[in-house]
């Protein structure tokens, strides 16, 4: 693959930001205050377990990544394992998690500020975002989105300490809170013969504990330890945006300093948006924990509950009107930007992993529409899914999101896991693995969403043996089968030689010797069709006038090309780029900070416990 031009070097204040704000957006806000105000403060823990996992990321795997010499996790696993059916099948599945948990949820929670702020119909909400987000542009490459996220992170903090200061003013303090969240319980909870049974309504007794019940915990501690790592493992080393921004460091140290300054971030989650949600109940009790059907329609529009609203009804009813308007705008924009970069993504990911193998000789104009076209579909099928997020788990957004997750992530993250730990793994473990695994998680969301998530007030006629496994478990189970899958085929079928994995496996990371790449093939086609595509430019840019010029720029086909290097430019930019040595004054201040981190995460999670 060609080198074009070099890895913006982005200090570690920008790298811990933006891997902050990729990671917190609006349907953070709307779910952790939601899932706060049902359940308590057990959910901040699913904030709290990345403290931990920002750690492997910026230690274990981002070094893996720097010293492969790639850019994507797809193009990580191609070099690891060789041919194409991998990335294809990653590029399906996170197109698939874009649907139902992205863009779905990111869609959801947005209308759901514009609707409680505007008084608009939810779907008239969602229609205007979507036409603002159509406008709204994202130039200037990856460097650009970075420094956005870092502003749009320190304004949203500063919102959010702020309305959390309003909040507890409100309740009367730390103390006060406690006892009134204890108390927080609507007056209406019966409807014509009907009484609500008294555990829908009132808060759970272990409310302000994060370890609960294995058995009867509605976040079971088992889960939260080991389910939730799992699919934390997924997201934070293994998605593409998340590690995109840490391979944009200026150099290891940095990587490692951001990596701790987002942990430190992580923190925040549980007193700003976990607690002010709680908070919602406290002062607004009627509304937000309602569990007459009719009452919660009234309120929200859905009938299995209206905790969803508690943090944007903070916003609107305790925020004064001139920071009310800058944390709406700085959150809306937060959710413009990314659900253009995810548009951006599905678009990419549609055209290039997945359209050119059925159409290989197609043109870049046919690329840009049929991404186009595609992107239409994403919103269609996105938008369609609402009504479903919208009632499922009870009406719990982050729940929702956290079993989608629980059923298509552990297998990607066994196979990231074993690639880089485990050598004798081969590209046929790897794809059996991942498959078998989808069919069994898939089978589960389908069964479940079949028969409804349901709520306490209506519960689901799910079979127990199906869903009667919390999500956390299930999680478990399904890693521990893909492991078991992925090591009995590799182990029965033949390895991969040492030349190929030199610095793609943890044994081999420090290995000096040549490479040879197992996609060295794919690579060639690629920079052939790379060659093809700037000829064919270069021929055709004199002949454009003006309107054709503007028509390109506005459907992504005015692509400024950096000027090409040659090999020995080429190969001393792939040894800059593959660099991971960190000085040893910083490797140190860093290795300590990180072994701080994670002291706070073991000391905030056992005095909560």
């Amino acid at each position: 693959m060609k080198i074009r031009s070099e890895r913006p070097p982005l200090s570690m204040g920008n790298i811990g930001a933006s891997l902050f704000a990729s990671n917190i957006g609006s349907g953070h806000f709307v779910g952790l205050a939601g899932t706060g105000a049902a359940a308590g403060i057990a959910t901040g823990g699913f904030e709290w377990n990345a403290l931990v996992l920002v750690v492997v990321l910026g230690w274990v795997f981002v070094p893996i990544y720097i010293k492969a010499g790639v850019v994507t996790m797809p193009e990580y696993l191609r070099k690891r394992f060789g041919g194409q059916r991998i990335q294809v099948y990653l590029s399906v599945l996170s197109l698939v998690l874009y649907i139902f948990t992205k863009i779905s949820a990111d869609i959801f929670s947005g209308a759901i500020f514009i609707n409680l702020a505007l008084g608009l119909d939810l779907y008239l909400a969602i229609f205007i975002l979507l036409a603002i987000t159509a406008l709204y542009t994202i130039t200037g490459g990856l460097a650009a989105v970075i420094y956005t996220d870092t502003l749009q992170t320190v304004i949203m903090l500063l919102g959010s300490f702020i309305l959390t200061g309003f909040a507890f003013h409100k309740v009367g303090g730390y103390g006060a809170f406690v006892t009134k969240y204890m108390n927080a319980i609507p007056t209406v909870t019966s409807y014509g013969n009907t009484t609500i049974k008294e555990e829908c309504y009132t808060p759970r007794a272990d409310s302000f504990h994060i370890f609960r019940d294995p058995l009867k915990g509605d976040l079971p501690w088992p889960g939260l330890i080991f389910g939730l790592t799992i699919i934390s493992l997924w997201y934070w080393c293994t998605d593409q945006v998340i590690v995109q921004r840490c391979l944009s460091a200026k150099n290891m140290s940095h990587v490692k300093a951001g990596c701790i300054m987002c942990g430190y971030m992580k923190l925040l989650p549980m007193f700003l948006m976990v607690m002010p949600g709680m908070i919602s109940r406290i002062l607004f009790t009627e509304k937000v924990a309602c569990t007459v059907p009719s009452e919660c329609e009234k309120y929200c529009g859905t009938k299995v509950g209206c905790t969803n609203i508690a943090y944007p009804t903070l916003v609107v009813e305790l925020m004064p009107n001139g920071l009310r308007g800058l944390m709406l705008s700085v959150m809306l924009a937060s959710l413009m930007s990314s659900l253009t970069s995810i548009f951006n993504s599905a678009s990419t990911l549609f055209t290039m992993d997945i359209y050119t193998k059925i159409r290989k000789k197609a043109s870049e104009k046919e690329l840009m529409i049929a991404g186009r076209l595609f992107m239409l579909v994403l919103i269609g099928v996105s938008i369609a899914w609402v009504p479903i997020v919208q009632s499922a788990q009870g009406g719990q957004l982050f729940d929702y999101i956290q079993s989608i997750t629980s059923y298509l992530g552990p297998p990607i993250a066994a196979v990231f896991l074993l690639a880089i730990f485990c050598k004798r793994v081969n590209e046929p473990g790897a794809f059996w693995g991942l498959i078998i695994g989808f069919l069994i998680g898939v089978s589960r969301m389908i069964t479940e969403f079949a028969y409804g998530t349901g709520s306490c007030m209506e519960p689901s006629n799910c079979p127990t043996i199906i869903c009667g496994v919390h999500y956390l478990y299930f999680a478990i189970i399904l890693f521990v089968i893909t492991i078991i899958i992925i090591l009995a085929v590799s182990l029965f079928t033949k390895p991969i030689a040492d030349v190929h994995l030199y610095r793609l496996c943890w044994s081999l990371r420090n290995s000096k010797e040549e490479r040879i790449d197992l996609d060295a093939e794919d690579e060639d086609i690629q920079d052939a069709r790379e060659d093809a595509l700037e000829i064919d430019t270069e021929a055709s840019e004199e002949k454009k006038g003006c309107f054709r010029r503007a028509y390109d720029l506005f459907c992504g086909l005015d692509q400024q090309k950096g000027p090409k290097m040659t090999k020995e430019e080429e190969a001393a930019m792939k040894l800059k780029m593959t660099d991971t040595s960190e000085n040893r004054l910083w490797r140190m201040v860093v290795n300590i900070n990180g072994i701080i981190l994670l002291a706070v995460a073991v000391f905030c999670h056992a005095y909560f416990a």
